[in-house]
């Protein structure tokens, strides 16, 4: 943490309130957690060297520990996205051949987000996977992700003659960063055209990997017929190459879920500087976040396969009556869009907000014969919404890890005056 930061807020706020637009009460609760931050880092307890943690050295950092750890939250963190057939996991055999196709496959920078430090190794998706199969050809395709320059013979060439083609595309840092905007949410330059391309030209429907932080319009691939599985890694950090060559190939089942909406191409008309959440019917405003977005898709926040098959049965439900409703709106209240139908559920008060706790109890059952970990997310929406309520909202969530066959009873919780 910047240790000038709370100068930097105390010297910045003084125009901000004079301008209304914060008050001093909010500037002192910044400040005082601020501080308090601080002092549970130990930024105030003298020399750092001397400090519990003062002294951790890249023999501690790349222990086998925090490497394994690397690894499992790459696993958890890939999404599949489309899997069509059941085409993943690939069966591997000794005279299987796999054809590597992308400017994302050979470069383990291209791994790694904003905020990374040097990793203690350095695999690419291609030595990942070439570690698993002997017969991997590989060709870029582009020169780099902006794909200005197609080498698209050569791929196709590759994709005719393996048995399986893996296509690693999306976005890098020369493509989104922090205090770098994208103006578009395509894939850049010439890349669906090399993917469609390569696509058609394989024996077998393709595997497309997309690595990239935010959301990219690849509506043509979820259509297209000769793409049969789709991933999603994000950045996946120094172990993501082999957390990924993993899935592909059947050692891990997928269970990660999308952390955000993937919005479409159109949705670079509204302009960025309108952060409202929620939508305006009448402006033609769609509003922003799975909680309030009322426009297409492409993949909605949650989305998420698996290799196996998963049910859901509810138990038992608390069953609690809350009476939120304020009194009957008025005609005047009809027409002001400032005036609330709903107070706030933390104004009945804080005894009820400690004993509010609403409990769901959930059997989960794995259907298939894979075993997988499976995150169970658990949303609420109004049975009668009016206008400013979300249209759902995520309130509680747990990871679940079944064999085939195997069904656990999970409970979640959550409190009303939190949401």
């Amino acid at each position: 943490m910047d240790v000038n930061c709370g100068d930097y807020l105390q010297k910045h706020t003084k125009s901000a309130v004079k301008q209304k637009k914060v008050s001093v009460s909010e500037i002192d609760k910044a400040l005082n957690n601020l501080f308090s931050v601080r002092m549970r880092l130990g930024l105030f307890n003298g020399d750092p060297k001397k400090q519990p943690f003062g002294n951790i050295g890249p023999d501690q950092v790349c222990s086998q520990k925090h490497q394994d750890l690397a690894l499992e939250a790459a696993r958890s963190g890939i999404v599949l996205l489309k899997n069509k057939e059941n085409r993943l996991p690939l069966q591997r055999s000794d005279s299987m051949s796999l054809g590597v196709i992308g400017p994302n496959a050979n470069n383990a920078s291209m791994l790694l987000g904003n905020y990374a430090g040097p990793p203690c190794k350095s695999v690419t998706l291609l030595q990942a996977l070439q570690s698993y199969v002997n017969d991997t050809r590989y060709q870029a395709g582009c020169d780099n992700v902006t794909c200005s320059v197609l080498q698209i013979a050569q791929a196709v060439e590759v994709a005719k003659v393996v048995d399986h083609v893996v296509l690693i595309m999306g976005l890098d840092q020369t493509q989104e960063r922090e205090k770098f905007d994208r103006v578009d949410l395509v894939l850049p330059g010439r890349q669906q055209e090399l993917i469609t391309t390569v696509a058609q030209a394989a024996k077998k429907p393709v595997i497309l990997v997309i690595l990239c932080g935010g959301p990219v319009d690849i509506r043509f691939a979820i259509e297209d017929q000769n793409i049969g599985s789709i991933l999603w890694a994000g950045y996946p950090g120094e172990a993501g190459g082999m957390a990924l060559s993993e899935i592909i190939l059947g050692e891990y089942n997928p269970g990660g879920r999308l952390p955000v909406t993937w919005y479409p191409q159109e949705f670079t008309g509204v302009p960025m500087t309108d952060m409202r959440m929620r939508p305006e019917p009448s402006t033609g405003y769609p509003g922003r976040t799975y909680r309030f977005y009322q426009g297409p898709s492409v993949f909605e926040y949650g989305s998420g396969l698996s290799y196996t098959e998963y049910s859901y049965k509810f138990i038992t439900v608390t069953k609690e009556l809350f009476y939120l409703n304020q009194s009957p709106k008025s005609q005047s209240d009809e027409a002001s869009d400032a005036s609330p139908r709903y107070r706030p559920v933390s104004d009945l008060g804080a005894e009820f907000c400690r004993k509010g706790d609403i409990a769901v109890t959930l059997e989960v059952r794995n259907r298939g014969d894979m075993e997988g970990k499976h995150p169970v997310l658990l949303f609420v929406r109004h049975a009668k919404p009016s206008r400013g309520n979300p249209s759902k909202q995520l309130v509680a969530f747990q990871n679940v890890e079944l064999k085939g066959g195997e069904t656990v009873e999970i409970q979640l919780a959550f409190n009303p005056c939190d949401n």
